[in-house]
């Protein structure tokens, strides 16, 4: 497998241009984010994901995690390395420092995260579940929850998981069937969840579940759950462990990918019932844990990048060092690597450009959510809210099917090679399957873009998104790239699909859900080259050849990528009808 490093010069250009990290480290809480500051944190997470986590990459995944007696025991250097995040403080980079963190902004987090899924993704699982947890303690939890709890999740000295799904409730969450009994200052939890993230493991000394339950008393359907604090080891006033909550890994999940990782089925209150305490208010946990959800949503995107970089880096090295008959129009002397050859210059074209596309993306939406969560003034607050919201689907669905496209081409480039676990290239590709399932199918990603945040409001949100694409378009256009007129274009393809969809949901609603993946695309699509055309306006007269790569890549995006648009406007305009139209016996 080849070695992993961190492309810190394409980072570092995506922060400054794209995502705009300077209107962030602008905002008061983050006066302590310099320059240097920010630069010294990407190097020294650098430095982490090259030296201390990649090379535990296939380590985990050749030996897995397994349940042993009843403890979960993870691969070797697994613990190593989660001691090395502990002693940097690194878990809590995007926390309030009253909890121990380090008030850094959401976007630098998210940089950092996109080099260590990249090196390692099963194990980077851990941190990015443990951070969504702090995420919804910090909103919901009591003072008294958040003084026992976050210290040491903020640390990582414990960690955190999210117990959502259970054998009968999937994506279903009303069918959720968790108890939660009151008794005295505190709840039994009785129940079973599958499909837990790090739901027991050797690392730390505590872990605190977040558990969706049901008390005796609550209303049916969602409108019926409530949130639960549900601690490995109970917690005494003073922070220190108490007894063994009854809380158990049941069994871990035999997998196709992430096998460092333990997916746990996690059985409370098999023996007197697990204690729990509740958040917040009775019958609002779904609502809470969308806090987690969103986390997790966004952080999975960046899984999807992150697995597509380290695939890419694999696909290009071995591309250069392959030599494998003579490429159609060479001239050079001697022999030469595939790279020349055109096919799979193309292959490599689509998956650098891709990349790009979904990094500028990516931290835009991580940027946007710092703004909503800390600029001064309501309106500015308002307006970020929307345009993360509006990106989470994208950057959560979009980009991990991207991600599964480049793993794919990946083992493309390595030929016979990459079929093999010898080259590495087929761990990328099995790892990456998941991303576009869990925390909410893609589907699921284009209903809620298209049913909940363009549907609900008549398309006016939808309509704001594509006014700032149409801006950046107009702006490339009139600097002489190649990308602002397409971008126009496809913007007003972009438009009309958002009328069709307002105007079809009122004709029938099986027409826009049918719509809703080839909408989500084409709105990654779009979205994409968007952050393309800033790259490209940003690096346009630069004087080095990072630079001028730039804009190629910008150009190749427009002609081989954003293309694309026109086919899935017609797939939209035209074909959603066909959709529903065959009779199920005839399937």
């Amino acid at each position: 497998m080849t070695a992993y490093a961190a492309p810190l010069r394409d980072i570092t250009f995506v922060l400054d241009n794209v995502a705009g990290l300077a209107k962030v480290t602008a905002l008061p809480a983050f006066a302590e984010a310099t320059p240097d500051l920010v630069s010294s944190i990407l190097e020294e997470a650098a430095k982490i994901a090259a030296d201390t986590l990649a090379p535990l990459n296939q380590v985990g995944d050749s030996q897995g995690a397994r349940l042993e007696n009843g403890v979960v025991r993870v691969a070797d250097g697994w613990t190593e390395a989660w001691n090395v995040l502990v002693e940097g403080g690194w878990n809590g980079l995007p926390f309030s420092p009253d909890h121990g963190g380090m008030g850094l902004p959401n976007v630098l987090n998210t940089a950092v995260h996109e080099m260590w899924q990249a090196a390692n993704m099963a194990f980077t699982l851990c941190p990015m579940l443990t951070q969504g947890a702090v995420n919804a303690v910090e909103s919901y939890g009591t003072e008294g929850q958040k003084a026992l709890y976050l210290p040491k999740m903020v640390t990582g000295e414990w960690t955190g998981t999210m117990n959502l799904t259970e054998p009968g409730a999937g994506s279903d969450l009303a069918a959720i069937r968790t108890k939660a009994v009151p008794e005295g200052d505190h709840y039994r939890i009785s129940g079973s969840k599958i499909f837990i993230t790090y739901g027991d493991h050797e690392m730390v000394e505590n872990i605190i579940h977040l558990v969706l339950a049901r008390l005796p008393d609550a209303p049916a359907g969602v409108k019926g759950i409530s949130l639960f604090i549900v601690p490995k080891f109970l917690v005494n006033e003073d922070g220190s462990l108490g007894a063994r909550n009854d809380a158990v890994c049941a069994s871990l999940e035999h997998k196709l990918g992430i096998h460092g990782s333990p997916t746990a089925v996690m059985a409370f209150g098999e023996g007197e019932g697990a204690i729990g305490s509740l958040v917040g208010e009775a019958n609002r946990g779904l609502e809470y844990m969308f806090t987690m959800m969103n986390h997790a949503r966004q952080a999975v995107g960046l899984q999807g990048l992150a697995i597509a970089e380290r695939a890419y880096q694999q696909a290009l090295n071995y591309a250069r060092e392959r030599v494998q008959g003579k490429p159609t129009g060479w001239t050079g002397a001697g022999a030469t690597g595939i790279i020349n050859h055109p096919d799979v210059r193309r292959m490599l074209m689509t998956m650098k450009c891709q990349i790009e596309a979904m990094r500028g993306l990516i931290y835009s939406a991580a940027a946007h959510v710092d703004v909503a969560h800390n600029h001064p003034d309501a309106a500015e607050r308002g307006r970020a809210q929307m345009m993360a919201d509006l990106y989470t689907p994208l950057v959560k669905g979009w980009s991990t099917e991207v991600g599964n496209v480049i793993a794919s081409l990946g083992v493309q480039v390595h030929g016979g090679m990459g079929y093999v676990e010898e080259t590495g290239a087929a761990q990328h590709f099995r790892d990456a399957r998941i991303t576009t399932i869990y925390e909410g199918t893609t589907a699921i990603q284009a209903n809620d873009l298209v049913l909940r945040k363009t549907l609900r409001d008549g398309g006016q949100g939808l309509r704001g998104l594509l006014q700032d694409v149409a801006t950046t378009a107009g702006a490339a256009e009139s600097a002489g790239l190649a990308i602002g007129a397409k971008l126009n274009a496809a913007t007003a393809t972009a438009t009309a699909c958002v009328e069709w969809l307002v105007g079809a949901g009122k004709e029938d609603p099986r027409l826009p859900a049918g719509a809703a993946v080839p909408f989500l695309e084409l709105m990654g699509i779009l979205v994409g080259a968007q952050m393309m055309a800033k790259g490209a306006l940003a690096a346009k007269g630069g004087g080095d050849a990072f630079l001028a790569a730039k804009l190629v890549t910008a150009d190749f995006y427009a002609d081989h990528v954003l293309s694309r648009v026109d086919g899935l406007g017609q797939t939209i305009l035209a074909g959603s009808a066909a959709i529903m139209a065959l009779d199920e016996s005839q399937l």
